[in-house]
C-alpha cells in the first residue's frame, strides 16, 4: 500500500498544475461572453463598451475595430512572445515557454520575425515533369517569335531544342509509369512547329519527313489536314502531279462543313493544273469555285484558261462573271460630318484612313487591276477585231458595279490603238474625251498632247497641253507637256518654270527633274542641272540617260576624271554601248593616256565597226606606233562605208608605201586612179613611185599630171573671177565639183570629228578590198621577208621625207 501510495503522490506531483490555468486562455466561453461578442459584432472605428472581463490586461482601455483585431490579440495572447504555430500540430497555450502572469503584447512587439513559407520540392518526379513542360512550351514560343521576327535559323534552332526536350519529356514519364499523362497536344505542337521551320529554311525533305510521322499518327486529330501543307512543298519543288495528290488526300479529310478552306485547296489544285498545262482539269475546279463561292482571283485564273483554249463564247460569260463577283465593301459613306466642327472632320478622317478602309481599298484596286487585264487581254481574241472586242467590255463594265472604270478602260483601248501604231484611231479616241469629266478629259488631252509633240505639231501640243492643265491644274503630266511645248519654242526659263511646278504637285516626278535638268544645262546653269541629275541619280540609280547627263555635266565643267568616273559607273550598266566606250576613250586621248584610250576605241570599234571617227583614230593610232600594217585593214573599213572618199584610198596606198610593200602601194594608186582619174595626189604619186621603180608607164602618168594641174589651174582662175564679180554660186558650185576629187586635205580633218567608238576586228574577218581586184584577204605580212624589211626600209626612208606623210591625214599626201 505504501508503494501504491508513493505511487499516486509521485503521479499528482507529475501533473500537478496541470487543471491551473490563466482564465485569459479560457476560450470555451468565449460564445457566452458578452463583452467579447459585442467587440466582435462593433463596425469598424467604433469603440466598444468598457469590460474587466480579462483581469491583467488593458484591453479595456484600447479600441477594438472588427473582430479580426479581437483575433490577432487573442492569438498574441496565446504565444505570449513565442513564435506562432503554422499548423494544429503544436497545442496553442502548452509550450514550455509560457509563463503564468506574462505580459500581453498586442502588437507583436516581442515576437520576432514569421518563419517562412515551406518551399516546394523540385526533386520530385512530378515537379521535375512539369518544370520540363513549361520549358518546351517556351521554347515553342520563341521559335515563333523568332519566326515573326524573321530569324529563320534561330527559330529552327528553337524547334529542335523543344523537340529534343519533349523526348526527354516523354522518356521520364515512361520512367515514372505515368506514361498515360503523356500530352498529345505538346507533342503535336512540337512537331508541327519543327515541321513549319523546317519549311521556312527550304529543308524540305525534313519538313517532309516530320510532317509524315504526324500525318501517320492515329491519335492526332485532324492530322490529316498537314497533308495541304506537304502539298505546298511538292508545288514549290515543282512536283505538281505529287501536290495534286496530296491537296485531294487533304480535301478527302476536311468536312463539307468547313467551306472556306476546302475553296483553298481547289484553288491550289486548279494552279497546279495550269503549272502543267493541263487547263481543262483547272476550269473543272475553277468552275466549281465560281458557282460556290466566287471571288476575283479564282474569276481572273478561269479567264485565264479560257483564253488559253481559245474559248471565246466562256470567257465572256467568265468576264461578265469576274465583273460581278461582290466585294464585301460598302460603297456609301457612312462618315458624313454634321457641322464644321474641326475636332468631328479630324475624328471623321481617321476613321476613313483606317485599317480596315485600308484593306478595302486594295482589294477594289485589286480587283479593278483584275478586270482591266483581262479587258485588254480578252479583247482582240472575243471577236473579230480589237475594238470591237474592246467596246464589249466596255459595255458589260458600264451596267456593272465597277462603272468609273468604263472610261479607264477607253483610254487603255486609245493607248493600245497606240502600240499597234494606229495612231488615228487613238487620236479619235481619245477625242471622245473631251466633254466627259475632268479627270478622265485630263488624261485624254494629256495624251493628245504628247502625241501631237511626237508628231511635232507643237500648236495642238499646246493645245491640249492647256485643256488638260485647266481640266486638272495638279496633273503633272499634263505641267511637263506644256513645259515640253515651251521648251522647243527655246523659252527656257518659262519651261523650268511649269517642270517646277510639276514638281512641287508630285516631288516623285521624275520626268520634270530630268527635263528641268536639261533646260538649266541649255540656260548655261550647270550646277544646278548638276544637282537635278544628282537628285535624280538618287531615285533612279540604274538609269544610263541619268549617268551620261553627270558625266557630259562633269565634261562641261572641266572635270574630266569625274566625267571618267561617271562613264565607268554607265559601261556597268550598259556594257555594249559604243558610243560611251568612244566617250571614255576621247576622255583618256585628252588626258595623253593612250593605252586606255586605245582599248576603249577598240571595244567600241568591236561592237559597232562603222563608226568613221574610231575607225580614223585606230588608223592614225597604228600609224603613230609605227604599226602601218595594222591600220591598212581600218582604213579599208572606212573605204567600204564611204567608197566615194577617195581620202581614205589613199590612205591605205600610203600605208602599203610606209610598211615597204611598193608594189602592193603601185596597185592601190592605180586602182584609184582608174575611180578619180583627176586626182592630182594620186597622179603625183604614182610618178613618183614609177620613177622610182624604173617604170615605164612613168611618161604617161607626167603628161595626166600636167593635164590634171593645167586644168586645176583653169578652175581656180574660173574661181578667182567669179569671186571677184560675186558669183559666190558659182563658185561653190565649182568647189563642190572639185571637192569630190581633190583629196588635199580640206574633207579628212572635216570627217575627222564625233563619236568614238572600240574595237577591232580579228585578221581573219573578210572584208572587202577597196579596189576592184581582190585583195588577198591571207596577206599577212605585206613588208616582205623579215631579212630585206631593214634593208628596203634604209633605202626609202630618206626619200620618204618628199611626200610628207610622216602624219596622218593631209600630211600623208604629197606636196
Amino acid at each position: 500500500m505504501e508503494n501504491v501510495h508513493l505511487a499516486a503522490e509521485d503521479e499528482d506531483d507529475l501533473y500537478s498544475g496541470y487543471n491551473d490555468y490563466n482564465p485569459t486562455f479560457d476560450s470555451e466561453e468565449l460564445d457566452n461572453d458578452v463583452g467579447f461578442q459585442q467587440a466582435v459584432r462593433t463596425s469598424h472605428g467604433r469603440r466598444p463598451p468598457m469590460t474587466a472581463k480579462f483581469p491583467g490586461t488593458a484591453l479595456g482601455g484600447r479600441p477594438i475595430g472588427t473582430s479580426f483585431g479581437v483575433c490577432s490579440a487573442f492569438e498574441s495572447i496565446l504565444t505570449d512572445g513565442a513564435a506562432r504555430p503554422m499548423t494544429a500540430v503544436r497545442a496553442a497555450g502548452y509550450s514550455s515557454s509560457l509563463a503564468r502572469g506574462s505580459t500581453f503584447d498586442p502588437l507583436g512587439q516581442s515576437r520576432g520575425p514569421a518563419p517562412p513559407l515551406e518551399a516546394k520540392n523540385e526533386d520530385t518526379p512530378e515537379e521535375k515533369i512539369k518544370i520540363l513542360e513549361k520549358k518546351v512550351n517556351d521554347l515553342i514560343e520563341e521559335s515563333c517569335l523568332a519566326q515573326g521576327n524573321g530569324d529563320l535559323q534561330l527559330a529552327l534552332e528553337k524547334a529542335k531544342e523543344a523537340g529534343r526536350k519533349e523526348r526527354a519529356l516523354v522518356r521520364q514519364r515512361e520512367q515514372t509509369g505515368t506514361a498515360d499523362h503523356i500530352t498529345l497536344d505538346l507533342t503535336y505542337s512540337v512537331l508541327f512547329n519543327l515541321a513549319n521551320q523546317y519549311a521556312n529554311n527550304d529543308m524540305n525533305t525534313e519538313a517532309l519527313n516530320t510532317y509524315q510521322v504526324i500525318v501517320k499518327n492515329k491519335m492526332f486529330n485532324n492530322a490529316g489536314r498537314l497533308k495541304v501543307n506537304m502539298g505546298n512543298i511538292y508545288f514549290k519543288q515543282k512536283n505538281y502531279p505529287k501536290a495534286i495528290k496530296f491537296y485531294r488526300m487533304a480535301l478527302d479529310q476536311i468536312s463539307n462543313a468547313h467551306t472556306e478552306m476546302r475553296i483553298k485547296i481547289m484553288q491550289n489544285i486548279g494552279v497546279s493544273f495550269i503549272r502543267m498545262g493541263q487547263y481543262s482539269d483547272a476550269i473543272t475546279s475553277f468552275d466549281h469555285i465560281m458557282s460556290e463561292s466566287p471571288n476575283i482571283k479564282t474569276g481572273f485564273n478561269l479567264i485565264l484558261c479560257y483564253y488559253a483554249i481559245g474559248d471565246r463564247e466562256r470567257m465572256k460569260k467568265s468576264f461578265q462573271k469576274l465583273i460581278c463577283v461582290l466585294l464585301g465593301i460598302d460603297e456609301e459613306d457612312k462618315y458624313i460630318s454634321p457641322n464644321d466642327d474641326p475636332h468631328t472632320n479630324l475624328l471623321i478622317e481617321a476613321i476613313k484612313n483606317d485599317q480596315l478602309h485600308q484593306m478595302e481599298r486594295e482589294r477594289k484596286a485589286l480587283a479593278e487591276k483584275y478586270i482591266m487585264t483581262s479587258a485588254k487581254l480578252i479583247a482582240p481574241a472575243i471577236e473579230s477585231t480589237f475594238a470591237a472586242g474592246f467596246d464589249w467590255c466596255v459595255d458589260m463594265v458600264k451596267s456593272s458595279q465597277y462603272v468609273e472604270l468604263a472610261n479607264d478602260l477607253e483610254i487603255n483601248k486609245a493607248i493600245t490603238y497606240l502600240r499597234q501604231k494606229e495612231f488615228n484611231q487613238a487620236v479619235e479616241t481619245l477625242k471622245t474625251f473631251e466633254k466627259k469629266d475632268s479627270r478622265v478629259k485630263s488624261a485624254a488631252a494629256t495624251n493628245l498632247s504628247f502625241l501631237y509633240f511626237l508628231e511635232k505639231d507643237y500648236d495642238q501640243a499646246d493645245r491640249y497641253a492647256d485643256l488638260a492643265m485647266n481640266a486638272d491644274r495638279y496633273n503633272p503630266a499634263a505641267l511637263i507637256n506644256k513645259g515640253n511645248t515651251v521648251f522647243v519654242k527655246e523659252d527656257y526659263e518659262k519651261a523650268a518654270e511649269f517642270y517646277k511646278e510639276a514638281l512641287r504637285n508630285d516631288s516623285s516626278c521624275t520626268e520634270a527633274l530630268y527635263n528641268l535638268g536639261l533646260t538649266y544645262k541649255r540656260l548655261g546653269r550647270l550646277e544646278e542641272a548638276l544637282d537635278c541629275f544628282l537628285k535624280l541619280h538618287a531615285i533612279l540609280r540604274n538609269s544610263a540617260q541619268v549617268m551620261y547627263q553627270l558625266a557630259n555635266l562633269y565634261e562641261m565643267l572641266e572635270d574630266p576624271h569625274q566625267a571618267i568616273e561617271w562613264l565607268m559607273q554607265l559601261i556597268t550598266v550598259t556594257p555594249t554601248d559604243p558610243h560611251v566606250l568612244a566617250k571614255l576613250g576621247e576622255l583618256y586621248d585628252n588626258e595623253g593616256d593612250k593605252s586606255q584610250a586605245f582599248q576603249y576605241y577598240y571595244e567600241s570599234f568591236r561592237y559597232f565597226p562603222s563608226n568613221i571617227e574610231v575607225i580614223e583614230w585606230l588608223g592614225a593610232y597604228y600609224i603613230d606606233t609605227q604599226f602601218c600594217e595594222k591600220a591598212i585593214q581600218y582604213f579599208e573599213r572606212a573605204t567600204l562605208i564611204q567608197p566615194n572618199n577617195v581620202v581614205w584610198q589613199l590612205m591605205v596606198a600610203s600605208c602599203y608605201r610606209r610598211s615597204g610593200n611598193y608594189q602592193k602601194a603601185l596597185e592601190t594608186y592605180k586602182d584609184i586612179h582608174r575611180k578619180f582619174p583627176e586626182n592630182v595626189e594620186c597622179l603625183r604619186f604614182l610618178v613618183r613611185l614609177c620613177t622610182d621603180m624604173g617604170l615605164k608607164e612613168v611618161q604617161d602618168y607626167a603628161t595626166k599630171l600636167k593635164k590634171v594641174e593645167k586644168m586645176k589651174e583653169i578652175r581656180e582662175q574660173r574661181v578667182k573671177s567669179g569671186r571677184e564679180s560675186s558669183a559666190r554660186g558659182r563658185r561653190e558650185g565649182s568647189a563642190s565639183s572639185d571637192s569630190g576629187q581633190s583629196s588635199h586635205g580640206t574633207s579628212a580633218k572635216g570627217e575627222r570629228l564625233s563619236v568614238k567608238l572600240r574595237s577591232l576586228p580579228g585578221s581573219n574577218e573578210p572584208y572587202e578590198a577597196s579596189s576592184q581586184r581582190d585583195l588577198d584577204a591571207s596577206y599577212v605580212d605585206p613588208l616582205g621577208p623579215q631579212m630585206e624589211r631593214p634593208k628596203t626600209a634604209a633605202k626609202k626612208r630618206t626619200e620618204e621625207d618628199e611626200f610628207a606623210d610622216e602624219e596622218l591625214g593631209d600630211d600623208l599626201l604629197p606636196e
